[in-house]
């Protein structure tokens, strides 16, 4: 796969309304036309890249599929992509996601969002997407406090979820990977990290809390600077203390590190962690041998290789040339509940606008490849498997090849 490059902030935008105009018959025709457009807006610069192509490009598909069937009730959707990455932040930049998120809300046509990736962004972005009554869906940042009621005044300030998932939080999932560890790994004693990332230290937080509820013991919880080059001197700490694994709660920009120098310092050690190492940027960014053995998770159940998404795995392979990642199944299944929400309102005869969108998200049960999604009052979504991933090279298959690089075990147990 090759890395998703761009050198603007707005991402093929003009290109996107370009190649619309010239599907219904130019500038004319665009303007008798129903519009409605959706955002997109994920860190397409940096250390993430990797994995919120992917997680775009599952989006596409679900549009791209409603335009060429006629619209969604005859509405025409237009995708208006931001990137929420820096190279200044060199992954995710919450600060941009915001200015990223004014935009969007700049435009009355934008009656909805898909993303973040990840969970810093989200909490910049939610209280401005709260101020204007518009839902975003995010197929993968999993940071309980934006949906948390006890932290709604903070994030979600007029009342109303505006913040919707279609994977589960880190209050499952970080828990979750502890009873893993435990049960199926046999782990007695334990080293936590994390990068000092909302999501990393949310996740790392909850993975401790429940580790030393079962008996784990916790030997040292120590952060990393995402920056920084060389993680030697936490590795030589965590080698003298000899627990019997690592837990890494973050994303690849100091995941990658962690794993090329962990490989060398503890090597024999169990190592893993959350979603933010189970994806395409932490493979192709850490390679093999050195993510060899690494344990994952995703925040949702494993998609990719069940029957029932057989035919998106093809259209995307066929579309993009490269292996989709179970969220890039978990942004269509987003898309497609944004999409029934607009035929939804079309249906009711109410005006296409942000909040009628809202409500619909909020009242949705929509069929989707992984199974009818619908939310809590808070815009979380109601199934909570986490599942456990496992790196395992396989020299059949291209060695960023997540669906045969990185093994799927099973759930992780839920107590």
């Amino acid at each position: 796969m090759k890395p998703f490059q761009h050198t603007r902030r707005a991402l093929s935008v003009g290109a996107i309304a370009v190649a619309a105009i010239a599907a219904i018959g130019g500038t004319a025709a665009l303007a008798e036309q129903k519009v409605v457009k959706i955002g997109i807006t994920l860190p397409f610069t940096g250390a993430d890249a990797e994995d919120a192509t992917l997680i775009k490009n599952g989006a596409m598909i679900a549009f791209d599929e409603a335009n060429a069937a006629g619209g969604v009730a005859g509405y025409t959707i237009i995708p208006v992509i931001y990137d929420n990455g820096t190279a200044t932040a060199g992954q995710y930049d919450p600060a941009q996601a915001a200015t990223n998120t004014k935009k969007l809300i700049s435009d009355p046509q934008v009656v909805a969002n898909i993303g973040p990736e990840m969970s810093g962004s989200g909490k910049a972005m939610s209280p401005i997407l709260s101020a204007a009554d518009m839902a975003t869906i995010t197929p993968s940042s999993t940071n309980p406090d934006i949906t948390d009621p006890k932290m709604a005044g903070q994030f979600r300030p007029k009342g109303k979820a505006v913040y919707f998932r279609t994977v589960t939080t880190d209050a499952f999932q970080g828990p979750n990977m502890a009873n893993y560890y435990k049960a199926k790994l046999h782990v007695k004693k334990v080293f936590i990290l994390d990068d000092s990332g909302a999501y990393g230290v949310g996740l790392a937080n909850a993975f401790e809390n429940r580790a030393k509820q079962i008996g784990i013991e916790v030997l040292g919880h120590d952060q990393l600077d995402p920056k920084e080059a060389d993680y030697t001197t936490a590795l030589t700490k965590i080698k003298a203390l000899n627990p019997d694994a690592i837990y890494f709660g973050g994303v690849a920009q100091a995941g990658v590190k962690l794993a090329k120098q962990a490989a060398e310092t503890v090597p024999n050690m169990i190592k893993g962690g959350g979603d933010g190492v189970a994806g395409g940027s932490f493979l192709k960014g850490g390679g093999f041998p050195a993510i060899e053995g690494w344990y994952g998770t995703n925040a949702g159940p494993h998609l990719t290789e069940s029957p029932e998404a057989a035919n998106f795995v093809k259209a995307f392979q066929e579309k993009y040339h490269a292996t989709p990642d179970d969220y890039s199944i978990t942004a269509y299944d987003g898309a497609k509940v944004i999409l029934a929400a607009v035929a939804e309102v079309a249906k009711s005869g109410k005006e296409m606008n942000r909040s009628n969108i809202r409500d619909a998200i909020q009242n949705s049960q929509v069929k989707t490849l992984q199974g009818t999604v619908a939310f809590d009052q808070n815009g979380d979504i109601l199934d909570r498997t986490v599942s456990v991933f496992q790196y395992k090279h396989d020299d059949k298959y291209p060695a960023d090849d997540i669906t045969h690089q990185l093994k799927y075990l099973e759930p992780a147990p839920q107590s």
